[in-house]
Parts: structure tokens; C-alpha cells; sequence
């Protein structure tokens, strides 16, 4: 009771300062309704300054910690020394943060040690790895990416803020917002894609559907922009391994989509594993401190990947812990995730001058700051509701927002003969492949909040279409025994015992449903691969199956793109969908019966082959371009494979076809200082049905001070389309889309000849041009 006493002390001084600290929530509702941002954010400001200042150096620099949970929080106190020593911090307040703590129960549990026992009671900050969905799971984000839908994508978001937040949860580390051109780093499944202009476009919408427009509201949650910066760049595709980059590419591909997330708001940033220019990312002040905080102004705060302070002496860029909590601290980190080095360190290191405890008091601020924005200060149980969290998660409303964000992101791919969409009566269909009759593996890496074996299968969705025959044959296992998060994934390479029953079903069947791809733990953190083909025996099952009975429709369950000449050489047709979580059985039914039309269009490219990774649709032309020169003996290519995709970025079909035309150039001022160009062109559908297209806008500009890329994604519009009707879409090109980053970090626009590239996908496009005077 004593204690609970000094918080409501404390809690006045801080009112008596500002004048307003300890508001109703029904005040704070009114003065958030009747005043501007700037007003609420000079509120905050005074109530954190008010706070800071009765602080204590090991409290504030409590708040720049953040533990793991560590033992049954409504259990007995922990015995364990190192779980009793955690203990023991949150009731100092020397923990400003803890994750993986999730559920009500628990929730309020940790938060009650902290504001009942602590001598300030400064609540917690809960963060989790919500990743692509809570309990009822969304699309892989690289899935959801392949929509190219916004709207969807942050209800998404929403979603699963909703959800999270009902469990006790207020801070999500996602979106993950990497830029990624090798499909042999697993976490391609965790981004957006390759491009920095669609990457960027995501990373807002996610941010926006985490966050809401409100943060204080006990239904969004704090997003986090990561990892910052040039994880995806990883060499050989490797996780956590070597990054080497220009200047060009770091700022022209790498940072837009983490300037777009701070520009969406983005309350907090997480640093990555990788160095960049010798310099780990976590002590990396050019990151930190120079772009991040001073160049873009972010108010939010920094935290770190998962020990990754202490990875800094594994580098060979710090000597031990102490230097590791200094060179981090000095750099612009703010809180230490699992390091422990913080708390250890810090108040030594400013003791010793080495770092200034007006850093400390800038990271404090940071993390209070984001703490009042999500109202934690006016009720830290405000996320502690057992009868909101029965009732919001896994609810039927919830079901159908992520069944349309799947059905969104699948990618018809190919479709000769026109084996798709299927017949709906009188047709015998084979479905052949253990993915096929998989409940987990849709439900796809990052899920570690929902219950394992509840996604809708395959063969469950097609089930519901009663008036065919279907008969199921698994046709070979993907993996031998148990799969996890934390184990690696044991394929398997010897078994083919039911391949005799596969042909068999196949044979006999009109039409073959074949389901193979990767498991649902073979792709994120720490999955990378050397080989991007079908896994395991499910190569040879295909030529098998395909001897049989050549009507083929493949259904690809998978976390990245892969290397599937063969199959686009004698499948007739092949549906990408991915990992489409909860509810991926009933979205690729719908497809593939045509009561949903695909309308998809990949966020990367497929190789033809693994040895062309990296490859990615904006290259540079260099001095003897990809084309085949019919005066050059020697050009960049291959002898042993085509330089072009097997599919490329923006690719996707459709069940009815479209036409462009007309691309227009209407200029309306053609100034460097200030461009605005207007791109126009027709869209139609040629088809019978009607449909969705994904109209997409390139340019390029041919000659330029830095050599820019043979094509670059400036805009792209969603049209829908009845058969036979014609759209005109409308673009404008100005100064942001225009420029680039030069050397110097500084954005250029330059006068010359731009093309102008318009279509459905990169690689098939008609062509105009303009010039800036």
C-alpha cells in the first residue's frame, strides 16, 4: 500500500508542474477532440520533462531497458537467480520494456510489479512480434505485398492491432520494411518486395493500420519500422551475414521506405543486425543520430534487434560490454532488447564522462514520450480488458477481413489452355500433395501467437464445392517429423512410398490440383537457402504426376520466390499463394473455381535460375547491357541461362485479358525547379468477365550525373473493369518522383530526356517520353 501511495504522490507533483498530468479519461478525450496535435504533443512534452526531472540517473536509464518475459508472471516469484534479478528491476524501475509477455492475465501482471511496486510506477511498454496477423493470421507480408492493394494491407494491419491490443499488447515490431533483391535471404518473406517506391507505399499503409489516427486508443498499438538499416542486403543471401553497399543504393533503394514509415508517423525504429560500411548498425550513428534523428527530425525512439548491442563485440567492433553500452548509447540507440548491457553499464559510463547523461535524458524522453502518446500514463491497464480479448480475438469479422486480404494476394501466374478458373460440376479433380491437406504451414513464419493446425487447408476449401468429384492423394511428405520456429527444417529427399497412389488419383482424374512449394517454417529469420527450387522429392512427384495426365494446375505454398523453369516449361497453369494464413484454403478455392478473380501482381522477381540472384527488374544498363549487341563479341550474360526473369516484378494475370493504349504525356510545367507532368493512358478489358488490374507506371531517365536504373516504379493504380470497358488512368510525375539522391544525400532533379513506361507488369509495358527544360 505504501507504494501505491508514493505513485499518487508522485503523480501530483508531476500535475502540479504541467497542470494537467492527471487528467480524467473523459478530460482527455475532450481536449484530444478540441485541440491541435501541437497543443496535445506541448502537453506530453511538459509532462515528460516534468517526469525526467524527478528521475534518477538508474531510473531513466531503466527505461532504456527491455527484458524478455522470464518465468509464469501470475505464478509465485522466480527462483532462478537471473529471472529473480529481472524481477527484482521491475520493481526499481529499471525496466522500461518488456516482449513476449502476452494475454491479459499476464499483462497485467508484469504492468501491476511496476506500477504498484516501483518507486515512480512509470508503466511498462509491451511489445510482440505481430507480424502478418495476432491469433487470426493474415497473408505473409510478402504475400500481402503481391495485392498491391493499400487499403487492404492496412486493414490488415489494423487487424491485427486489434487483436494484439485486446491481448495486452501496445507495440508491435513490424513492419519490416527491408528491401530485398536475393530470394535466398528467408526474411524476403517478413517485406515488401524489391522495389523502394512500392516498398514505400507499404510501409505507410502497415504503419497507418497499426497506429490508427489515434495511438491513445486502446484498439491500435505502436508500430516499428525495421531494421535499419540494409538488412535485406545481405551477401550471398545469408541471415545476419556481411552488408556492402554504395551510397547510391543506400539512399535511393534502401532508405525510402524507412523515410516513408517516419513520414506515416512511425512511432519507433529498430536497428539490424548487419554492418554497413564497417560500422555495426547498432553503434552506427550516421544511421542513428545523422539521418534518423537529425535529418528526418524523428521524435520516436531506437531500439535495438534482439542482443544485438552485444553483438557488437562478436563483430570485433567493441572489446567487451562496457564499450559495447558506450559505442551504442553515443550512437543513437536507445533501448537495449535482451542485452542487459544498459542496465549494467550506463550509469558507470556517465559517471566516467565517457557517455553524456543528456544522451540518457534524450533516450528517456524518447521512450516517455511514446509511453504518454499511448495514454499507458493515464491508464496502464488500459489494455487489460479478459472480456475484450474474448471477444475481439478470432472473431468471425476478423475471419473475413484476413479470407479478402488473402484472396487479394494470390498471383495467377500462368494459365494456358484455360485449365482455370475449374469447372463446378462434373468434373473429377485430382489434389495431390501433403501442403494440400496442411493446417500449419499456411499459417506461415511469424506466427507465434496462434494455435498451430487452425488454418483452413486446401482440401478443406475445395471440399466446400460439392458438385465435383475430388479425390485427395498426399503424393510425398515436404519434411520429415516435427517443424518448428526455433528448429531447422529436415526435408524430405528419399521418401517417394506414395507416389504409386498420387498417379494413380492423377490418372483417373480430369484435371490435377497439385499443392507443393515450402513449408511454413522454411522461409523467415535465419532460413536462408542455396537452392530456390521445390523442396525435397516434390520435383520428381511433379515430372511423375505430369506423365499421367499433363492437366495441371500448381498451387505454390511458399515464402519467396522460386526457381520453377521446369514447371513453367510443361505446367499449363500455376497459381502463387504463397503462405495465405487462417483462412488459405477457402482463398484458394475461390480462385481457382473463379468466384474470386485473381488480380495479384508479384512484389518480386522470379529467377530462372538461383545462380541469376540477385536479380531484380531495376537494374542499371552498364557498358555492355544485358541485351544481346550485335556489334559486341562480349556482354553481360550467361552462357548457360537467359538474363531475363522467369517472371517479373509486377507480373500477374488475370482471368480475363487487358489491353493499354494511348499513352499520353500532357505536360503542365516541364520546369526543373518544379515538374508536373501528367502520364494518362486507356486501360481495357478484352476479356468475358469482369476484373481487376494493377496499372503500373515507370520511367526512365536515360543520362544523369549518378547512372540511374533502365526502368523505376513511380505510380500504380488499381482498375476495375467490366468486360469490354475502357479507363483512362492518371498520373503525375513531379519533383518527388522525378529526382534522386545524389553522393551527397542531397535529392536531385535534372533536366534531359525522361521515358515514360506504362502497362501491367515491368517487362511488358508501351512507351512515350518528355524532357525537362
Amino acid at each position: 500500500m505504501k507504494k501505491r501511495i508514493n505513485i499518487f504522490i508522485v503523480t501530483a507533483v508531476i500535475g502540479l508542474l504541467v497542470l494537467a498530468c492527471n487528467l480524467s479519461t473523459e478530460t482527455h478525450k475532450e481536449l484530444a477532440i478540441g485541440a491541435t496535435s501541437d497543443d496535445i504533443n506541448t502537453e506530453i512534452e511538459a509532462k515528460v520533462d516534468s517526469l525526467l526531472s524527478i528521475m534518477t540517473l538508474e531510473e531513466k536509464i531503466g527505461q532504456m531497458n527491455q527484458y524478455n518475459g522470464f518465468w509464469d508472471l501470475t505464478g509465485p516469484k522466480p527462483a532462478d537467480r537471473a529471472a529473480a534479478k529481472k524481477y527484482e528491476h521491475l520493481r526499481k524501475g529499471w525496466v522500461g520494456s518488456m516482449l513476449n509477455v502476452r494475454g491479459v492475465k499476464d499483462v497485467r501482471a508484469v504492468q501491476k510489479i511496476v506500477v504498484e511496486e516501483s518507486r515512480l510506477g512509470i508503466p511498462l511498454i509491451i511489445g510482440f512480434d505481430v507480424i502478418h496477423g495476432y491469433k487470426t493470421m493474415s497473408p505473409i507480408p510478402l504475400a500481402e505485398s503481391a495485392s498491391w492493394d493499400m487499403e487492404a494491407i492496412q486493414k490488415s494491419a489494423e487487424v491485427a492491432a486489434l487483436e494484439a491490443s485486446a491481448a495486452g499488447i501496445n507495440w508491435t515490431f513490424a513492419p519490416m520494411i527491408d528491401i530485398s533483391r536475393d530470394a535466398r535471404w528467408g526474411r524476403v518473406m517478413e517485406g515488401g518486395g524489391e522495389d523502394p517506391y512500392l516498398g514505400s507505399k507499404i510501409a505507410e499503409a502497415r504503419v497507418k493500420g497499426f497506429q490508427g489516427q489515434d495511438l491513445s486508443k486502446s484498439t491500435t498499438i505502436a508500430a516499428c519500422a525495421k531494421h535499419f538499416a540494409g538488412y535485406g542486403s545481405a551477401e550471398a543471401g545469408r541471415d545476419y551475414n556481411t552488408v556492402d553497399i554504395s551510397t547510391s543504393t543506400l539512399h535511393n533503394i534502401v532508405l525510402p521506405p524507412f523515410k516513408a514509415a517516419k513520414e506515416a508517423g512511425v512511432r519507433t525504429f529498430m536497428n539490424s543486425f548487419n554492418e554497413l560500411n564497417g560500422v555495426p548498425a547498432t553503434g552506427n550513428k550516421m544511421l542513428q543520430r545523422d539521418i534518423l534523428k537529425d535529418d528526418w527530425n524523428f521524435n520516436g525512439f531506437i531500439v535495438s534487434d534482439w542482443g544485438s548491442i552485444a553483438e557488437m563485440i562478436v563483430h570485433g567492433y567493441a572489446k567487451n560490454g562496457k564499450s559495447a553500452a558506450e559505442m551504442a548509447a553515443n550512437a543513437g540507440s536507445d533501448m537495449d532488447m535482451e542485452s542487459y548491457l544498459y542496465v549494467e553499464h550506463l550509469a558507470t559510463l556517465v559517471k566516467e564522462g565517457k557517455v553524456e547523461e543528456s544522451l540518457i535524458d534524450d533516450a528517456a524522453r524518447r521512450i516517455l514520450r511514446v509511453k504518454y502518446e499511448l495514454g499507458l500514463f493515464n491508464d496502464p491497464y488500459k489494455y487489460c480488458n479478459e472480456d475484450r480479448e474474448k471477444e475481439v480475438i478470432g472473431s468471425k469479422a476478423n475471419h473475413e477481413a484476413v479470407l479478402d486480404m488473402a484472396k487479394k494476394s494470390i498471383v495467377l501466374l500462368k494459365n494456358d489452355k484455360k485449365l482455370l478458373p475449374l469447372k463446378k460440376e462434373r468434373q473429377r479433380i485430382a489434389l495431390i500433395g501433403a501442403l494440400a491437406n496442411d493446417k500449419n504451414s499456411p499459417l506461415g513464419s511469424w506466427r507465434i501467437a496462434a494455435d498451430d493446425n487452425t488454418a483452413v487447408s486446401v482440401l478443406e476449401g475445395m471440399q466446400q464445392y460439392k458438385e465435383n468429384t475430388l479425390v485427395y492423394a498426399k503424393g510425398a511428405d515436404v519434411s520429415v517429423g516435427e517443424t518448428s520456429f526455433v528448429n531447422e527444417t529436415k526435408i524430405n529427399t528419399t521418401d517417394k512410398s506414395d507416389f504409386t497412389e498420387a498417379k494413380r488419383v492423377a490418372k483417373n482424374a480430369d484435371v490435377v490440383v497439385i499443392v507443393l512449394g515450402e513449408i511454413g517454417f522454411q522461409s523467415g529469420e535465419g532460413r536462408s537457402r542455396t537452392e530456390l527450387d521445390l523442396p525435397g522429392v516434390q520435383q520428381e512427384l511433379l515430372k511423375e504426376i505430369y506423365k499421367v495426365n499433363p492437366n495441371i494446375v500448381l498451387v505454390l505454398n511458399n515464402g519467396r520466390p522460386l526457381a520453377i523453369t521446369w514447371a513453367d516449361e510443361h505446367i499449363p497453369a500455376i497459381l502463387e499463394a504463397w503462405h495465405l494464413g487462417s483462412q488459405s484454403g477457402n482463398a484458394i478455392a475461390q480462385v481457382l473455381y473463379g468466384d474470386y478473380n485473381p488480380s495479384g501482381k508479384l512484389p518480386m522477381t522470379f529467377p530462372r535460375s538461383v545462380g541469376q540472384v540477385p536479380i531484380y527488374y531495376n537494374y542499371k544498363n552498364t557498358g555492355r547491357p544485358i541485351e544481346p549487341q550485335p556489334d559486341l563479341v562480349f556482354w553481360s550474360h550467361y552462357s548457360d541461362q537467359k538474363n531475363t526473369p522467369l517472371y517479373a516484378f509486377g507480373h500477374g494475370l488475370s482471368y480475363t485479358t487487358f489491353n493499354y493504349k494511348n499513352l499520353k504525356i500532357e505536360t503542365i510545367n516541364s520546369s526543373v525547379s518544379n515538374p508536373q507532368i501528367k502520364v494518362v493512358v486507356d486501360v481495357t478489358n478484352l476479356g468475358d468477365r469482369e476484373g481487376k488490374e494493377v496499372a503500373q507506371l515507370y520511367i526512365r531517365d536515360p543520362f544523369a550525373s549518378t547512372i540511374r536504373p533502365v526502368k523505376e516504379l513511380k505510380g500504380f493504380e488499381m482498375v476495375s473493369l467490366e468486360p469490354g470497358e475502357t479507363k483512362t488512368v492518371n498520373f503525375i510525375l513531379d519533383k518527388t518522383t522525378l529526382g534522386f539522391y545524389d553522393n551527397n544525400n542531397k535529392w536531385i532533379v535534372e533536366p534531359g530526356e525522361f521515358r515514360v513506361f506504362a502497362g501491367g507488369s515491368s517487362d511488358n509495358t508501351i512507351q512515350s517520353n518528355f524532357e525537362l527544360q
